[in-house]
């Protein structure tokens, strides 16, 4: 994995897309320049059994298309069955080390929110780390109080190589702050989901790389 693969990391289930298809809006995020996907199917009427696998297979696709690495959220057997390229864990999830060996050289991305869950997630080989909420979100009903940006902040200086994505209520207004602090890329769900012209909103988060 590539840190430029971070920049910008849409994040989506079924239930976070309220107007459009689901698959539509990842296509013209694809379309758009996201550079990393993950399928996170939470939330009310989420999708479950087949209809879960089918859809997630359906973005798989897409993404590979469009040469952007597919990861799923937390279901590790989902992610091996598909051989997806990556599985994204919370902490709430399996403890890494179970998950490493399971999924072998598949890209580990590991949420932390402290110093001991994060060199936790770099003994046992995470390729990236998730920080946030940097600020308040609504697409995660159990998300942890807003930190800002002071721990990203420490993370980038204590580990100038690490790729990190930062998450949780960034927008067009705030995003420039996040890179600032030192984040590779950002993790968005309702700012793509949830806009009326993601052409726009992508290239509006592309700008402020670098």
């Amino acid at each position: 994995m590539k840190r430029d693969n971070l920049q910008l990391y849409f994040i989506m289930g079924t239930s976070n897309v309220l107007n459009y298809e689901p698959i539509n809006v990842l296509e013209k995020a694809l379309q758009s320049g996201i550079t990393m996907f993950q399928y996170r199917e939470k939330g009310p009427n989420t999708l479950i059994g087949q209809a879960y696998e089918n859809f997630a297979r359906k973005c798989q696709k897409l993404c590979h298309q469009y040469n952007v690495p597919f990861i799923v959220n937390d279901d590790v057997e989902l992610a091996i069955k598909l051989r997806a390229d990556g599985v994204h864990i919370g902490q709430e999830d399996f403890p890494v080390a179970i998950i490493r060996e399971k999924i072998g050289n598949m890209i580990l991305g590991v949420s932390v929110h402290s110093q001991a869950e994060l060199q936790t997630a770099l003994q046992y080989g995470a390729d990236y780390v998730g920080i946030g909420p940097i600020f308040s979100t609504t697409s995660k009903s159990d998300a942890k109080p807003p930190s800002g940006t002071d721990f990203l902040q420490q993370v980038r200086i204590q580990y100038p190589e690490l790729p990190i994505v930062a998450v949780g209520g960034i927008n067009c207004l705030n995003a420039h702050s996040v890179f600032k602090a030192g984040a590779d890329g950002i993790a968005v769900i309702s700012a793509i989901c949830e806009s009326e012209d993601i052409f726009e909103t992508v290239a509006t988060f592309k700008s402020f790389v670098g």
